[in-house]
């Protein structure tokens, strides 16, 4: 089996500073570091550390070799990456001393995928491979259209929130990933409960509070947070998701039942929170494990 990520990759630029700016305000950072960045490429990353095969799909410009160099060396394929004429895209994240964070996103060559391309780069993809997808990249909805027809599960995380993006891919999702703000936003998009929502699988994160949901068909299911004590919250919900994804996958370390998953994910994100940045924070499934044993 496999996992297939067609997401954002940028360059993050993160500034720490004790708190967020105000609107008008300017404040001191008193760190910075730059490092691989984007939803897509931190799903992709914590689905490999979870021992999935993960194949990458996505663009960067002239100045993405260390975001593709960083894909690689996490075990990561990346021949489905692409270069544009523009920049890679790029984020900058202000992170205040209790973890919280502000982002501001340049899509970038993110905006600038090719339809043809994709249906190039799916074409090794098998039946009951996942799709994995969010809302950084241009060609979501037709990426999905595409894995549906050859048979992929499509994984589709609702960030950033966007409402005319959601409601198409509702009907083309099978597993739908968010937190409990965008989850009420869909749920005030058509107006029903969020366990109503119209995709076989829900899962609803909570952040400090754990998962909220996992819905199928009946079927519910509570995870716990695991207390931890934060300090840069960035790519938080992207570690859960490929850890997730990477657990119901059928490789060497998936298979597992959507609790097993669940729990493995909630512990992956609860060690990531502990260190600074988003993808560089996400943990080898050696210490996941590990944690999971200790508690």
């Amino acid at each position: 089996m496999g996992i297939w990520v067609l997401g954002s990759i940028n360059l993050d630029h993160v500034y720490r500073v004790h708190e967020l700016p105000r609107a008008g305000e300017t404040i001191a950072a008193h760190d910075y570091s730059c490092g691989l960045g984007g939803k897509g490429a931190n799903q992709s990353i914590a689905a490999a550390r979870a021992g999935a095969t993960v194949h990458h799909v996505g663009a960067v410009g002239p100045d993405g070799d260390a975001a593709i160099a960083a894909l690689s060396q996490a075990g990561v394929d990346v021949a489905g990456v692409d270069r544009q004429a523009g920049p890679t895209g790029h984020a900058i994240i202000n992170v205040d001393d209790s973890g919280e964070n502000a982002i501001v996103i340049l899509a970038g060559a993110n905006a600038c995928l090719d339809t043809g391309r994709i249906t190039q780069a799916l074409a090794a993809a098998a039946p009951g491979d996942t799709l994995m997808l969010q809302n950084e990249t241009n060609a979501v909805e037709e990426a999905a259209s595409i894995g549906r027809a050859k048979g992929l599960r499509v994984a589709y995380s609702a960030a950033p929130f966007d409402a005319g993006a959601v409601r198409a891919m509702l009907p083309l999702c099978d597993i739908l990933l968010c937190n409990e703000g965008e989850a009420e936003e869909i749920r005030q998009m058509l107006g029903c409960s969020v366990e109503e929502i119209p995709v076989p699988t829900l899962v609803v994160t909570r952040g400090a509070r754990g998962v909220g949901l996992y819905v199928q068909g009946q079927e519910t299911v509570e995870q716990p947070a695991f207390k931890v004590d934060p300090v840069d919250t960035t790519g938080a919900g992207d570690t859960f998701a490929g850890y997730f994804i990477a657990g119901l996958d059928g490789g060497p370390n998936g298979g597992l039942n959507p609790r097993e998953a669940l729990a493995r994910a909630a512990a992956a994100s609860a060690i990531q929170v502990t260190r600074a940045g988003a993808a560089i924070a996400i943990p080898a499934l050696a210490e996941v494990l590990e944690f999971q044993k200790a508690r």
